[in-house]
């Protein structure tokens, strides 16, 4: 992946985060500096000429997998957890929109009084009026993560790439907090993701990513500029591809 400043590697994007990335040092909640941090660095890439959309998943205030795990019924944990979702995307919508970045919060599950309903043509619309797109509430399924959501409409949005943020600077064979001989991988294939188990995202993202050949960047949502430096060329990542 070569670019310059002028000429981002890449035109339109999926930023996928964790609902835990919204929570900085906390251990529940959002934390506002947090988010005003990360709506900064979307609006960097923004301001380079690239249109982005984000999907952020729900994990730092109600995970569904979690709550029915404890005994809830599965359905409704999991429509609790495309709530919570919701919530974190006006969030990260008025951090940007501090910023002067025009937003929309789009959500699979209609609830016209605070954001819009999820139509294609008019997300795609919004991408192309330089507007920072949020899709919220997941598939509007139960038993889907936001990786899913975020694949799908990446695909659905003609994103050239998902970017997905994390706390390290891409993919490793082993947890390199736990193990100091992790290694990271530059480039990885779909079919290795999905045999060595390597969570990147969960098998039916993979999956569909693989059977549309979208890319998929990993990269340390903690390095300031991080994701800048990556369209711009340059930077430390792993690229999910099809073949090596």
């Amino acid at each position: 992946m070569l670019s310059d400043a002028s000429h981002p590697v890449y035109s339109r994007v999926m930023l996928k985060i964790s609902g835990e990335a919204l929570m900085g040092d906390q251990g529940f909640g959002l934390h506002p500096p947090t988010v005003q941090r990360i709506a900064a660095e979307v609006k960097s890439v923004r301001d380079m000429g690239v249109e982005v959309c984000m999907v952020i998943g729900g994990g730092n205030i109600f995970r569904g997998l979690a709550g029915s795990a404890q005994g809830m019924e599965r359905t409704t944990a999991d429509y609790m957890g495309m709530l919570a979702t919701v919530m974190n995307a006006l969030a990260m919508q008025s951090a940007l929109e501090q910023l002067g970045v025009f937003t929309r919060v789009i959500s699979a599950i209609p609830m016209d009084q605070v954001c819009e309903p999820y139509i294609r043509r008019r997300a795609v619309r919004h991408l192309e009026k330089k507007r920072v797109v949020i899709f919220a509430a997941g598939t509007g399924n139960p038993y889907f993560t936001t990786d899913t959501a975020a694949t799908l409409r990446a695909n659905e949005m003609a994103c050239e790439a998902i970017f997905k943020g994390t706390k390290v600077d891409g993919v490793y064979d082993k947890d390199p907090k736990k193990h100091s001989d992790a290694k990271r991988y530059d480039v990885v294939t779909y079919d290795e993701v999905l045999q060595q188990h390597l969570g990147v995202m969960d098998a039916s993202a993979i999956a569909l990513a693989r059977d549309n050949d979208l890319p998929i960047i990993v990269f340390s949502l903690d390095e300031p500029g991080g994701f800048k430096g990556i369209l711009a060329g340059r930077g430390t990542y792993t690229r999910v591809v099809d073949k090596i």
